[in-house]
């Protein structure tokens, strides 16, 4: 296994205290790689709220600190755990549809958005294999608001969510793959050793004025309508895009 794959790197910043304090106290450390591994995905899953961040190439330390992410953002957090605690890991870098987003980028300003996002799941080597992790991206309560909205609907892109099995996605670690977004996949971007490598070539393009608008305005818009989802307070779409499974999208194995 190559040494960059359980490297420090500028977003895996695994050495600041908040996170050596954070892995400390979890004692994740302690225990099997199954565990270990379980323990660190649930917290990122959970613990760390989806919502958007004020960029994708954020620390790790920044992404704890705010408490909050999307897939890119908190993909950067886990790596780091997963880095710190002795699991090698990797970025995988896709694009996904901005139909996915729908209902959550306000209709208003839905058109300024790219037709396609950057994204990223991270995959680990785990009984010696890649097993791919991206179930980690929606919290419970996000997740179980839009399966109580959507009752008997087999699949779902929109809300941030991206499945073919809405009623019970493969998001819990059992010892395979973890998945949420996974149906809105539009582009395969390739496997880097680390989110820098994958950011420098990659970052999501809105140009200055575009750019200037999410972070300050947009973005706090979107994370209003995802408390409100919480909530249960789920806005309409006069149509849901279904999207079919990324083995029929004839995206690459995990191996």
């Amino acid at each position: 296994m190559s040494n960059a794959l359980l490297a420090e790197t500028t977003l895996l910043d695994f050495d600041h205290p908040a996170i050596r304090t954070l892995i400390r106290d979890r004692r994740w450390l302690d225990g099997d790689d199954f565990h270990r591994i379980g323990s660190i995905h649930d917290f990122v899953r959970n613990e760390i709220a989806f919502g958007y961040n004020r960029d994708d190439a954020m620390r790790a330390s920044q992404v704890l600190a705010d408490g909050y992410g999307q897939c890119n953002t908190k993909a950067i957090l886990l790596m780091a755990l997963l880095r710190a605690s002795g699991i090698a890991c990797r970025l995988h870098g896709f694009t996904i549809d901005k139909a996915l987003q729908r209902g959550i980028v306000p209709e208003a300003v839905y058109g300024l958005a790219p037709a396609e996002i950057v994204h990223s799941w991270v995959e680990i080597w785990f009984d010696d294999r890649w097993v791919v992790l991206e179930g980690f991206i929606i919290d419970d309560p996000m997740l179980g608001a839009l399966q109580r909205r959507f009752a008997g609907r087999r699949k779902l892109c929109a809300y941030g969510v991206g499945t073919d099995a809405l009623a019970d996605p493969p998001v819990r670690w059992q010892g395979h793959d973890t998945l949420i977004q996974a149906s809105g996949i539009a582009r395969d971007l390739g496997r880097f050793d680390s989110p820098d490598a994958f950011f420098a070539v990659h970052g999501q393009r809105f140009g200055r004025i575009r750019g200037w608008i999410y972070r300050y305005l947009i973005r706090h818009w979107m994370n209003r309508r995802v408390r409100g989802i919480r909530r249960q307070r789920i806005p309409r779409l006069l149509e849901l895009t279904s999207r079919v499974s990324p083995s029929e999208h004839g995206l690459p194995p995990s191996a």
